[in-house]
């Protein structure tokens, strides 16, 4: 078994945070669901109208239990994901790589999403809201740079250039707006909860970064 010393956290946001979002999505849940099934209930009675609350507030409230229990983290060249059980994809084979922008609440967040072996998980590299946000760290954006390189692939070198400019443009003090992953970030149309960027958009767009 890996000694746990080994691990490498990848979760962007701190627990108190994760908590906080997850607690905003229970108390959303609950009142859209208390409202359907209130319109509901004037129409088919009570009893349709508890039933139609519980079946649009279970999944949700399963969707901030888990993201208030989620738990990423590299070990050696494979990427974990925890909440009600654990998935992992080895960066080093993975079939897929891509570039995923989800937009919530004025808050995007751009993502490795990587598939493999079945499985598929998305690392969270920054979220930005306005012209601030959050990023992950230099050891940790280097450590993913390092094993994306090592696949030898197109895909691996061109995210592997990408997190390096990344941590280029931290080391010379640039805005966050200026750093790569905000811009290609604003690439992505508005709108839209989750995208995949085109690949040849995201080749693009690194090959023209200094």
């Amino acid at each position: 078994m890996s000694d746990p010393a080994e691990r490498l956290p990848l979760d962007l946001l701190d627990p108190s945070t994760v908590r906080k979002r997850a607690r905003m999505v229970a108390i959303g849940a609950v009142m859209v669901a208390a409202a359907f099934g209130g319109v509901v209930g004037l129409i088919g009675g009570s009893v349709a109208g508890l039933i139609t609350a519980g079946v649009i507030a279970l999944p949700l409230l399963l969707l901030a239990l888990s993201e208030a229990r989620r738990h990423v983290w590299l070990e050696g060249t494979t990427v974990h994901v925890r909440a009600f059980g654990t998935r992992s994809v080895d960066l080093k084979t993975a079939t897929q790589l891509d570039l995923l922008v989800t937009d919530m609440r004025g808050s995007r967040t751009v993502g490795l999403f990587v598939r493999g072996g079945g499985k598929a998980i998305n690392i969270a590299l920054a979220i930005y809201a306005g012209t601030g946000g959050r990023e992950q760290g230099i050891f940790q954006l280097r450590k993913l740079a390092d094993v994306l390189a090592s696949r030898g692939d197109t895909p691996g070198l061109v995210f592997s250039e990408l997190l390096v400019a990344q941590l280029r443009a931290e080391a010379r003090g640039m805005a966050a707006a200026d750093r790569p992953l905000y811009r290609l970030g604003s690439l992505a149309p508005t709108g839209r909860m989750a995208q995949k960027l085109h690949p040849d958009a995201v080749s693009k767009f690194v090959t023209s970064l200094d």
